[in-house]
């Protein structure tokens, strides 16, 4: 592997069957499928493409199966320009399959996910994979795999970036000390870090020898802080929310490009916050993702310019 990438993400594919409905339904009801479709969903996979479109030289590493929903997944993110070479496919892999109901009335989704077996054999992570990477892109399913890339990232200066959410697999608490770039959601926020408000919540945990730290919180908004500083508040982008189905990982992956091309972390978030907002406004986890061109032109003429 001679090929340099901006991002090298490691971790969860999934692929997502949306149906989307008036209202959630109750117990012994029957009710309409207003539309359905089929996306390619995951942590990381939706991070990269993403971050391919807009404009970085992503590679995606994940353990996959020999089935279709495996074919699936690659297909989906070579379209996007994501390098999966470094997938392994065996009969013990496997992308999680969700099935996400979408409701129309309060565009809240919930998330019924099956199977997945998507972290890649831990003597795969090497020096020379890893070291072709301006940024490294991990979630909380990596497992082993995960805290041996973090490592030599650190080891090689460069920086992590992570996707942690609520209830991660027990790896994640030697996983999240190995972060430079951790950027989660508010409940798993005050439990991290004991505090009740947000700005607090990233103060304290980019304190803790970490670049920054992020801290999403929907409608409100983001807060980020930087080497355990004061943290800033970014507000929500205004949008007429469609699906909020792949948002977090849209900002994730926009971020991450943005470390990638060298904007500071201010404009990295900027930049995120518009990306997942431009998603909400399409359904699906990945068909609303946009460009860096359209992210420029929405934030230019918003409030936040």
């Amino acid at each position: 592997m001679n090929e340099h990438y901006d991002i090298l993400g490691i971790g969860t594919a999934a692929v997502d069957d949306l149906l989307y409905v008036d209202h959630f339904p109750v117990p012994d009801s029957k009710i309409t499928i207003k539309n359905s479709m089929r996306q390619g969903g995951g942590q990381t996979a939706t991070a990269m493409a993403a971050a391919a479109r807009q404009g970085a030289r992503a590679a995606f590493c994940c353990r996959l199966g020999l089935d279709e929903l495996s074919d699936y997944t690659i297909r989906e993110l070579e379209k996007e320009g994501v390098n999966c070479a470094f997938c392994i496919r065996d009969t013990e892999g496997s992308p999680y399959h969700s099935i996400i109901i979408v409701d129309l009335s309060t565009t809240t989704r919930t998330i019924l996910h099956s199977g997945g077996n998507v972290a890649p054999p831990a003597d795969l992570i090497t020096p020379e994979l890893i070291r072709h990477a301006k940024v490294l892109f991990l979630d909380d399913n990596t497992r082993m795999a995960g805290i041996k890339a973090a490592q030599i990232a650190r080891s090689m200066g460069i920086p992590v970036v992570a996707d942690v959410e609520v209830d991660p697999p027990p790896e994640a608490r030697e996983l999240i000390p190995l972060v430079d770039h951790l950027i989660i959601n508010a409940e798993l926020g005050q439990i991290l870090s004991g505090e009740n408000q947000c700005g607090k919540m990233a103060a304290a945990l980019s304190a803790q020898g970490r670049a920054c730290c992020v801290i999403t919180a929907g409608r409100l908004g983001c807060w980020f802080s930087q080497g355990g500083q004061e943290a800033q508040h970014i507000p929500a982008f205004e949008v007429n929310v469609v699906d909020t189905t792949g948002c977090g990982d849209v900002f994730h992956g926009a971020y991450a490009a943005a470390i990638a091309r060298g904007n500071d972390i201010r404009q990295a978030v900027v930049i995120a916050s518009a990306s997942a907002a431009l998603k909400a406004a399409k359904p699906g986890g990945r068909m609303g993702i946009p460009s860096l061109t359209d992210v420029e032109n929405f934030i230019r003429n918003s409030s936040h310019s």
